[in-house]
C-alpha cells in the first residue's frame, strides 16, 4: 500500500461497538487521517444507518477535502478500545459522546506520536494545538444526532 505524503489524501474508517451500563449497545464511527493520524470523527449512536454515515462523511469532506483510500483504522480502533472503551462504564449515550470527545481531543492535540516524529496529529495537520475554528472542529455539544 502506498502511504500518503500529506493530510487528507487517505482516510480510514471503521466501526467499534460497546454498551452502556444498562446493557444497551451503541456503535462508534471512527474516521482517521492516515498521514497525520488525526482522529477526524468519533460518532457515537445506537444506530448508524448508511444515510447517517454518508451525512457525517459529507460533512467531513466539506471541511477537509477528499480522501482516496482506507488503511490504518484497525490499529486506531484497538487503541480506542484499550484506552477508552474498556476503561469506562458509560451511563448514557451523552456520557459516551462526552468521553469520546475528550479522548479524541487528547489523542489529537496532547499526545505526541512516535511515527509522527514526536509531534501531535494536530501539529502535523497544521492546526493550532489548543483548537481550531468552530467550523472545522467537532464539538460534543454540537454533534448532530
Amino acid at each position: 500500500m502506498v502511504l500518503p505524503d500529506g493530510p487528507n489524501q487517505r482516510w480510514s474508517l471503521d466501526f467499534v461497538s460497546d454498551s452502556l451500563v444498562c446493557g444497551r449497545r451503541f456503535r462508534i464511527l471512527c474516521v482517521v487521517d492516515d498521514y497525520t493520524r488525526e482522529c477526524l470523527a468519533l460518532v457515537a449512536d445506537t444506530s448508524l444507518s448508511d444515510a447517517r454515515v454518508a451525512r457525517e462523511l459529507t460533512g467531513l469532506l466539506g471541511m477537509r477535502g477528499k480522501p482516496m483510500h482506507n488503511g490504518f483504522v484497525e490499529s486506531f480502533n484497538g487503541r480506542l478500545r484499550d484506552e477508552c472503551l474498556n476503561e469506562t462504564l458509560f451511563t448514557s449515550l451523552a456520557h459516551a459522546r462526552f468521553v469520546l470527545a475528550a479522548w479524541r481531543h487528547d489523542l489529537n492535540t496532547v499526545r505526541p506520536h512516535s511515527k509522527l516524529g514526536g509531534k501531535t496529529p494536530a501539529e502535523i495537520a497544521g492546526q493550532r494545538v489548543w483548537g481550531a475554528s468552530p467550523q472545522t472542529r467537532w464539538h460534543p455539544i454540537k454533534q448532530s444526532s
